[in-house]
């Protein structure tokens, strides 16, 4: 591993590239806080999914990718005269160290569970932080991480149940208004109770340490590659699968999961 006289000559010289880049390149020239958006949502969702591989060579790349956006945003700024990298760097060590009492001052704090919740109260006390508990959460986040990110909030104020197993009466009661609804074909309704269930069994993750997010990609990962089997195996035998019985490719299904 480097020193940190390496990685801090690292860093500059990556500060040195996208100046370079800014003058010379006529594509990265031209770059807007605007244009980047969409390509960074897409470099962040490329890093998580080298992340749920355990790659550690694409995490390496695709940290890269992400950082390059921190840098090219930064660099904006300061053509804007309004920020530059020193003042991202200080604002994050500044906000790191008031957050971290128990690290930096005299508070102590035991167990990740303490820390979580004076982070929270944190958060409330600072100037121009958020004025209520939920209002940190990002209302472009996806769905099912929203859903995670606001109970974890409500965790932190108090706001959870006492016992876990508690909460599997809820996805129950929640499954049996939706099926009641769902009798009733009453679609507004059914959509409503459906994303009732969804928040129950997100909160049931959530107090079983599991992260339903990865959860959910998993399974969608798992159902990739045994539908490719059932694809590839249908062109070995010269079939489409347009043209195959559910029994047939029921089959092949079975087959997959022996593979793996």
């Amino acid at each position: 591993m480097h020193t940190k006289e390496e990685k801090t000559e690292a860093f500059g010289r990556l500060l040195g590239v996208m100046d370079e880049l800014r003058v010379k390149c006529p594509w990265d020239a031209k770059q807007t806080n605007e244009s980047l958006r969409t390509t960074t949502i897409e470099e962040v969702y490329e890093l998580c999914e080298a992340i749920i591989k355990n790659d550690d060579n694409e995490i390496k790349k695709e940290t890269g990718d992400v950082l390059l956006h921190v840098v090219f945003y930064a660099k904006i700024g300061e053509e804007k005269g309004v920020y530059d990298i020193a003042d991202i760097c200080n604002a994050l060590c500044d906000k790191l160290i008031y957050r971290h009492p128990h690290v930096f001052g005299d508070d102590a704090a035991k167990t990740s569970g303490e820390v979580e919740k004076s982070w929270e109260q944190l958060k409330l006390k600072e100037k121009g932080g958020n004025n209520t508990i939920l209002a940190g959460v990002p209302a472009s986040l996806p769905s099912v991480a929203k859903a995670h990110r606001i109970q974890d909030k409500a965790r932190n104020a108090g706001f959870d149940w006492k016992k876990k197993e508690d909460v599997w009466d809820k996805v129950s009661e929640e499954f049996t208004e939706l099926k009641n609804e769902i009798s009733n074909m009453d679609a507004d309704r059914m959509e409503a109770e459906f994303g009732d269930m969804f928040f129950s069994l997100i909160n049931a993750a959530r107090l079983y340490k599991i992260n339903p997010d990865n959860a959910l990609e998993r399974t969608n990962q798992k159902f990739i590659r045994r539908f490719n089997y059932i694809e590839q195996e249908a062109k070995k035998q010269g079939k489409n699968l347009k043209d195959m019985t559910l029994a047939e490719m029921d089959a092949l299904w079975e087959q997959a999961k022996k593979t793996e």
